[in-house]
């Protein structure tokens, strides 16, 4: 099934090193889930969010801790948008082909949307994501995330209210 997945090809087919994890699915789609069924920290286990300009243009892609919530405002500041809202499920499903819970940003690498990591992604030297299809995870070291998507990271989290 792994050979099917677009981020794992991608990472193949440059020979950069990751571990493919997987997990029971079920009917969720939570990154602290996640975390849990793992047995890692929530800090190591990364959501993207698919978030849409006011003004139009490509979607842009977030990607943050699943203990954290996403700070729209500072990204807006950043990213030098007036606004940016989160892509509703069935739309951000549309935008980028894949099920919430399953999107990937390194399946989405092709396409070159702006990707923007949070800073405390800095302070591990791997972190997991999703491999573009719910019950799949790779195991990748920042760095090579940072290069291989091309994100700019910055701070755009807080703590969940």
């Amino acid at each position: 099934m792994a050979t099917k997945l677009n981020a794992a090809r991608l990472l193949r087919q440059r020979r950069i090193p990751f571990t493919l994890l997987r997990y029971d699915r079920g009917d969720f789609h939570d990154a602290e889930a996640v975390a849990g069924l793992l047995g890692v920290p929530a800090a190591l286990v990364y959501k993207t969010l698919v978030l849409e300009a006011a003004a139009g243009g490509k979607p842009v892609l977030a990607l943050i801790a699943a203990d954290r919530a996403l700070d729209l405002k500072r990204l807006a500041a950043l990213s030098g948008q007036r606004k940016l809202r989160l892509a509703a499920r069935d739309r951000a499903e549309e935008l980028t082909g894949m099920q919430i819970g399953g999107i990937s940003a390194l399946a989405l690498a092709h396409r070159r949307w702006p990707v923007w990591l949070d800073e405390a992604a800095r302070e591990q030297e791997e972190l997991l994501l999703s491999a573009g299809e719910r019950g799949q995870q790779l195991r990748l070291a920042t760095t090579l995330l940072i290069q291989l998507t091309g994100a700019r990271v910055a701070a755009i989290s807080r703590s969940p209210d």
